[in-house]
């Protein structure tokens, strides 16, 4: 969209909010924490929808009659809804706004959910699947752009982080009380987040930025004003955002060919090659794997699942704060190390069991790798791709190319997921040998490619890395 900002009839700008004063106590940011909070129970949502399959397998396949190959096919259209709900939530996010994309991701899992509960035989569990997985696509790219977009510079990262806490936290959940609830019940239960997220986006702004971008003026100042609070001074920001928004309308409206021009070519090299690594570092394989590969190792599948499930909240949430203490950066390079070690520490597990040696130290050998491998992950690289690509694109092209990285990430989803039980078959310890190569070598991307955005508002990290 090009439409142009209107302007003051006298040329200036009134004072508009942000600039903390020596003589005021800055204000709580009540309702960027409330806006925060309605957006992540859409990860939540996103989390339910990930975890659902593992706990109710053996019931759906024995209530509906399914086969193997049936069951496998439920299971995948989730990663295939997934991947046209990344294409399409750029496009539906610039059109109808960030609160809107999110509304069209709350009610396609809905249905979904309310598909798969009353299913009696494969097309509605299969439609429904479906349904989620675009819903689940869809606020993979939405909610940490709109996080991104709302909230201040000084503790940015930390609530995109919440993304992938809530992320876990849903997994997590599904997991524990699918155990307990049938697999219909458990459908319902998953309608509670959508529903919540759906109600809450009536009671939030939308993105400040968004509404700049459409030329929407007044609503885009009473919009930062309410996020910032009303006695708060954020002028500087105001005229920050409108004056790169200003900028950015004498471009044309972005297209996928424009991802590759000069300008943008490294914004979408960091965020496509971070999507890659997270995905292609074997994170989805062994998620979804993960009492198949404690099984092989003789330990004891139930105890080291419920240990993955809390290790993965705990150390995601323990990471929040820290995110704009010590950057994106350092966590990243630090979470890939221990990817690297997690791997050869199961690589050698697995070696072990494969050559008859040592068979007491092979369960513990793969129980902690591992919790190394999913403690790493959930310290850096499972929610810092998600907050650097959420930053590092011009709002322009932001739709085309956040979308566009978020379907790399979800065809890095089903690719190593796909491909693990064949990679498994081949080699066990040349699987996660494999894996910690492509860490090893996400580390080098880290260092030479990726900058550091901590600190910095929006458009001073796409005055950087788009000069």
């Amino acid at each position: 969209m090009n439409m142009k900002l209107s302007k003051e009839s006298d040329g200036s700008r009134e004072p508009l909010v942000h600039k903390d004063t020596a003589e005021s106590k800055p204000e709580q940011p009540w309702m960027v924490y409330l806006s925060t909070f309605v957006a992540v129970c859409g990860s939540f949502a996103f989390g339910s929808c990930a975890g659902y399959s593992s706990p109710a397998q053996a019931a759906i396949r024995n209530d509906v009659s399914l086969t193997i190959a049936e069951f496998s096919l439920f299971g995948s259209l989730l990663t295939f809804g997934a991947m046209i709900g990344a294409i399409t939530s750029g496009p539906i996010a610039d059109l109808i706004g960030r609160k809107g994309a999110m509304r069209v991701s709350s009610a396609f899992c809905v249905v979904g959910w309310l598909a798969i509960f009353f299913a009696k035989g494969v097309v509605p569990l299969d439609l429904g699947r479906l349904a989620t997985g675009y819903g689940m696509g869809a606020f993979s790219y939405v909610v940490p752009i709109f996080i991104a977009e709302i909230a201040p510079k000084t503790f940015r990262g930390a609530l995109t982080t919440l993304n992938q806490i809530m992320i876990c936290t849903g997994v997590s959940v599904s997991f524990i009380i699918g155990t307990i609830v049938t697999w219909r019940v458990l459908a319902l239960i998953g309608i509670i987040p959508c529903a919540v997220s759906f109600l809450g986006l009536f009671c939030i702004p939308e993105s400040p930025r968004w509404l700049a971008k459409m030329g929407r003026d007044t609503e885009f100042k009473a919009a930062l004003r309410k996020l910032r609070g009303k006695n708060a001074d954020i002028s500087e920001e105001a005229a920050e955002i409108q004056d790169y928004i200003e900028t950015l309308e004498k471009l044309p409206k972005a297209n996928m060919l424009d991802l590759f021009q000069r300008r943008y070519i490294r914004s979408v090299l960091i965020a496509f090659g971070l999507m890659v690594f997270q995905q292609f570092g074997g994170i989805n394989g062994i998620c979804f794997y993960t009492s198949s590969i404690f099984e092989q190792a003789g330990f004891p599948t139930t105890l080291g699942m419920i240990i993955y499930a809390v290790l993965q909240v705990v150390i995601t949430a323990l990471n929040a704060p820290i995110v704009d203490r010590a950057g994106r950066k350092p966590l990243l390079l630090v979470s890939a190390t221990g990817l690297v070690i997690g791997c050869l520490i199961t690589a050698v597990s697995f070696y072990l069991k494969t050559h008859d040696m040592a068979p007491k130290a092979v369960p513990v050998l793969a129980v902690v790798g591992i919790m190394v491998y999913i403690g790493s992950f959930s310290a850096g690289m499972g929610a810092m791709p998600w907050v650097v690509m959420s930053e590092i694109f011009p709002i322009n092209i932001k739709g085309v190319a956040g979308g566009m990285a978020t379907l790399v990430n979800w065809f890095g989803a089903w690719a190593v997921s796909y491909t693990f039980n064949f990679l498994m078959s081949w080699s066990s310890y040349g699987t996660f040998i494999i894996y910690a190569v492509i860490n090893a070598l996400a580390i080098v991307f880290v260092i030479v490619v990726v900058p550091e955005t901590k600190g910095k508002t929006l458009e001073q990290i796409q005055a950087v890395v788009n000069p």
